[in-house]
């Protein structure tokens, strides 16, 4: 007799409830990834409408008696503007300042 007849054989599944727990495990996190999605939109869209409703607002506070308010931030702007040029030149000479230096270290070397 062959050895193998003598061995009681065990039962298998069947390839329709093997691919069970993996096929369920998908769906689930599937649906886990869709309510985060959809969480995560609804909290973008939530923070665009409270943007918005702070820039509605702000708007509304810069009217004073019918009269817009005027912007400090754009004569702040202006200055800057200005003196943007003053300071590169300002810049331009202390490197050019730092190179005579370096060539003076180089020719004493």
């Amino acid at each position: 007799m062959p050895m193998a007849d003598s061995m009681p054989q065990t039962q298998r599944p069947s390839a329709a409830s093997d691919g069970a727990p993996i096929l369920t495990s998908t769906i689930l996190g599937a649906l886990a990834g869709a309510g985060g999605l959809a969480w995560w939109l609804w909290r973008q869209s939530q923070r665009r409408q409270l943007a918005e409703r702070e820039r509605r607002l702000l708007r509304l506070s810069r009217f004073q008696g019918g009269v817009v308010a005027e912007e400090p931030m754009l004569s702040e702007d202006s200055s800057k503007a200005d003196a943007l040029p003053e300071r590169v030149q300002q810049l331009n000479h202390a490197i050019e300042e730092v190179r005579r230096q370096l060539e003076a270290l180089e020719a004493q070397s």
